[in-house]
């Protein structure tokens, strides 16, 4: 006995440095992650931006005007340690730039880090890599739209669903059009919305309709039905799930993430579609789409290089001024809500391409919008498809950017951000704003 405890007294000797060692360790990382937790949730204030008329607004009764783009990549890239850092560095230069809001994929299902693996079944680990991203967005005063399923089959998409439904014995047709008629594949899509929606991140701890810093939600990433050009099934579609959104989160914005062509019914596809009567033909319908009183605001897309073949690059930016000003008119005397460009793009792939004519293609739409603006219409922001970081060249498309690469790109970009910011008044320069804008 006598041995034991004299042991015992040597142990308890040697265990309290190693206690006390312990213990500040513990202490020290408890107040570096209630630090962590309280800097994402406090260092940026943030309103929710909502909508008057035909103008956004934040809750300081304030318009909200936006220069934004495209990184679809981050939910995709905040998985791993290695390329996780790109998240923080593509926030951290859209915010240099004066930029607001970055649009980016809420979704990747049944692919390569999917999130949703299965219907209902989520992947934690790539869940939280959205709270990441959500996360640093806040942290570095940038907000985020947010879209909630692809209509192409990149990251899954409507096929994806289809897929499912028919591996299951439910689904009723094999076209990937059935994912908008479908009854068991339309509550796969609201069980999937409602876990994104009620999602409690993990880094600050608010649920994401809580969270001020997305801007809004896009049901889904360019609707197309082909299989009934009426548009009557797309627009059932958008209907019934804009109300089940909003009947789960009121605080944020929705739009439907429209391409822009106007539908068989509509007097401007003959006027301002691209040429070919195809356009009219894809089951969608600008105006009749966004006219829904659960959808806050219109998108349209610009990708003259993609609808039309050899065309003058004076007559192409003639016709994107034309489809821009169509859009927003439509805004401002018919629907009366906010329009948004949410992707535009001009094609490193096309004949004699040059970084100069992508400058004034970018400059043609920024033009349209800023006058909108500047007389309180319905031109709320753009976003430039795509920007990304160095050393993400293999996932490049033929549209992507790393800005700051091209100094007349990033003056053009930053000159529009103030611009837009100037409309609501040279006190609501702060901060980086306002040093970026005072250098010009």
């Amino acid at each position: 006995m006598y041995h034991k405890s004299s042991r015992m007294s040597v142990g308890q000797r040697l265990m309290y440095p190693i206690l006390g060692i312990a213990s500040c360790i513990a202490f020290i990382y408890i107040s570096v992650s209630d630090l962590s937790f309280s800097d994402y949730y406090t260092e940026q204030k943030m309103d929710f931006v909502r909508r008057n008329g035909t103008q956004f607004m934040v809750d300081d009764g304030k318009v909200f005007y936006v220069n934004g783009w495209n990184s679809y990549w981050l939910m995709d890239h905040a998985v791993d340690e290695y390329s996780r850092p790109r998240i923080r560095a593509m926030f951290q230069a859209g915010s240099k730039m004066g930029m607001t809001v970055c649009r980016a994929w809420a979704f990747n299902d049944g692919d390569y880090n999917a999130l949703q693996i299965s219907p209902g079944r989520f992947d934690e680990r790539v869940f939280r890599a959205l709270d990441h991203v959500v996360a640093e967005a806040r942290r570095h005063g940038i907000r985020l739209l947010l879209s909630l399923v692809n209509n192409l089959e990149a990251y899954g998409g409507k096929t994806q669903y289809v897929k499912w439904a028919w591996e299951e014995g439910v689904g009723l047709s094999s076209s990937n059009d059935s994912f908008f008629y479908d009854p068991s594949i339309r509550q796969y899509f609201k069980d999937y919305v409602k876990v994104i929606l009620t999602r409690k991140n993990t880094i600050t701890g608010v649920e994401y309709r809580n969270d001020p810093a997305i801007f809004g939600w896009e049901l889904i990433n360019e609707p197309r039905c082909m299989t009934d050009a009426s548009g009557d099934t797309l627009q059932d579609w958008i209907v019934e799930m804009s109300a089940y959104v909003k009947s789960i989160d009121k605080n944020h914005l929705l739009t439907v993430g429209l391409e822009g062509f106007y539908g068989p019914n509509n007097p401007k596809k003959l006027t301002v579609n691209p040429g070919e009567y195809y356009f009219a033909l894809l089951g969608s319908d600008f105006v009749r789409n966004s006219e829904i009183p659960t959808i806050d605001f219109a998108s349209a897309h610009i990708y003259p290089d993609h609808w039309f073949k050899n065309q003058d690059f004076e007559e192409e930016l003639k016709y994107v001024a034309l489809w821009t000003r169509s859009h927003i008119d439509d805004g401002d005397r018919i629907l009366k809500k906010p329009i948004m460009f949410t992707e535009f793009g001009y094609s490193t792939l096309n004949k004699d391409f040059d970084p100069s004519k992508r400058d004034r293609f970018f400059k043609t739409i920024f033009d349209v919008i800023y006058k909108s603006a500047k007389k309180q219409g319905a031109g709320a922001g753009s976003f430039v498809w795509q920007f990304l970081v160095g050393g993400m060249e293999k996932y490049n498309d033929d549209f992507g950017i790393v800005p700051w690469e091209r100094p007349e790109t990033y003056k053009l970009i930053t000159q529009h951000s103030c611009r837009m910011a100037r409309i609501r008044g040279s006190a609501e320069l702060k901060g980086k704003l306002k040093e970026l804008c005072s250098q010009r």
